[in-house]
């Protein structure tokens, strides 16, 4: 958690230290107890996951299932009524803002949740629904629904959520490093 705590010290302007990170942010509140729920929930231990699970929400209003896997250096900003559905993936060094849902739309077996890739940045209010993947380093603008997959690199917006921006092949292109002298 330590790491993650100085993740958000690096990216919040509104962070002064470490410390004040530490003892107020929900999303590392609620990351905690659910690194605590899911260790239990792997074991087996479901009941006593879901109370912790419904303890974690009570005290931080972020309510993510035990069985959702959370990666590193997760950034769950202000946090209020954000909703991780049991078989979403979320991968490291990811931002999710207030509001986000990260659930199903049909009740089937397997994968019924997101899947949101390394980096990747998420708007306000968004709903991404489905077995969908948010490809690594994307951005889902505030209160966009996102019911297919995006790419990485993209920026998508609207309900229901299209394209933006996506960057061609050629931006990836390195350049050759032009010699001063």
């Amino acid at each position: 958690m330590f790491t993650t705590a100085k993740y958000i010290l690096e990216h919040d302007p509104a962070a002064h230290s470490l410390t004040t990170v530490l003892l107020t942010s929900p999303g590392l509140h609620a990351l905690f107890w659910h690194r605590i729920a899911h260790y239990l929930a792997q074991h087996r231990h479901f009941l006593l996951a879901e109370l912790i699970g419904r303890h974690a929400f009570h005290r931080t209003g972020i309510n993510i299932s035990p069985e959702a896997q959370i990666g590193h250096q997760v950034f769950i900003d202000h946090g209020v009524d954000v909703v991780i559905g049991a078989t979403a993936v979320i991968e490291d060094q990811v931002t999710i803002l207030h509001g986000v849902t990260l659930g199903a739309r049909r009740n089937v077996t397997g994968q019924r949740h997101p899947i949101v890739q390394r980096g990747a940045y998420i708007g306000a209010h968004a709903q991404i629904l489905g077995p969908v993947i948010v490809g690594a380093h994307s951005k889902v603008g505030a209160a966009a629904v996102v019911l297919q997959d995006v790419p990485r690199n993209a920026t998508v917006v609207g309900n229901p959520a299209h394209l933006v921006h996506q960057p061609t092949s050629q931006s990836f292109t390195l350049l050759p490093r032009v010699s001063e002298g």
